[in-house]
């Protein structure tokens, strides 16, 4: 069974110029995610795998290798925050 990471439920999420407002209703939180949480969080749409989200991002910003961690990070963040969520497939 292979993980994949999708949003969580019950966020309402709304564009901003510089990235996303995410409001989680369940926990009334509101969330700001500048352009790079926003498309890290874009990649995150139940499809894909963690490997594959950052080999994306790293990919969308010409990331050197020893950047990807940073970009696990964020994503462990989002994960934190009830944000994403991690579902079998």
């Amino acid at each position: 069974m292979q993980e994949v990471i999708a949003p969580a439920d019950n966020l309402e999420v709304h564009e901003v110029p510089d990235g996303y407002i995410v409001y989680q209703t369940a926990r009334d939180r509101v969330h700001y995610l500048n352009k790079t949480a926003a498309v890290i969080f874009e990649f995150c749409d139940g499809r894909r795998d963690r490997t594959d989200i950052i080999s994306r991002v790293a990919m969308a910003f010409e990331l050197p290798p020893h950047t990807h961690e940073e970009v696990a990070t964020c994503l462990d963040s989002l994960m934190r925050e009830g944000l994403l969520r991690s579902i079998s497939k």
